[in-house]
């Protein structure tokens, strides 16, 4: 099932912090880029990447159960076979959205997320989507 359009205006209007999961420190990488674009939009990003210590001047976790604040949406940029521990993290730390990047679907673990009462978005654009609707 599709999340509409309405649905995601209203999971971008309220939502406030995002954990970039496989955010990238090299500038020309789309997570990096996405990350960037969120940040100067005014999200809190917290990236996660066990290989860094820090990227866009913000600490950097392993993965998300090791993030100290709420998280409520969390943006997936990892291959699509890798996606079932990352929901299975994002539902252990109480995120309320999952947000697989473009070319990113896994239904397996967007069933499961949405069995535990997570909003599911596959195959999108987070900057893309929030500059269509919000810029």
């Amino acid at each position: 099932m599709l999340v509409s359009l309405p649905e995601i205006t209203a999971i971008l209007k309220t939502c406030k912090t995002i954990a970039v999961v496989g955010l990238s420190p090299k500038k020309n990488r789309p997570s990096n880029d996405v990350a960037r674009y969120l940040i100067k939009v005014g999200f809190k990003v917290i990236p996660v990447n066990p290989g860094q210590d820090e990227i866009l001047g913000e600490k950097c976790y392993p993965n998300l159960t090791a993030i100290p604040v709420p998280v409520d949406l969390v943006n997936i940029f990892r291959r699509s076979t890798e996606v079932g521990p990352v929901v299975d993290e994002a539902i252990a730390i109480k995120a309320k959205t999952i947000w697989m990047q473009q070319g990113i679907v896994n239904e397996e673990a967007a069933d499961k997320a949405k069995a535990m009462g997570l909003e599911v978005i596959m195959d999108r654009c987070l900057k893309v989507d929030h500059a269509n609707l919000f810029g």
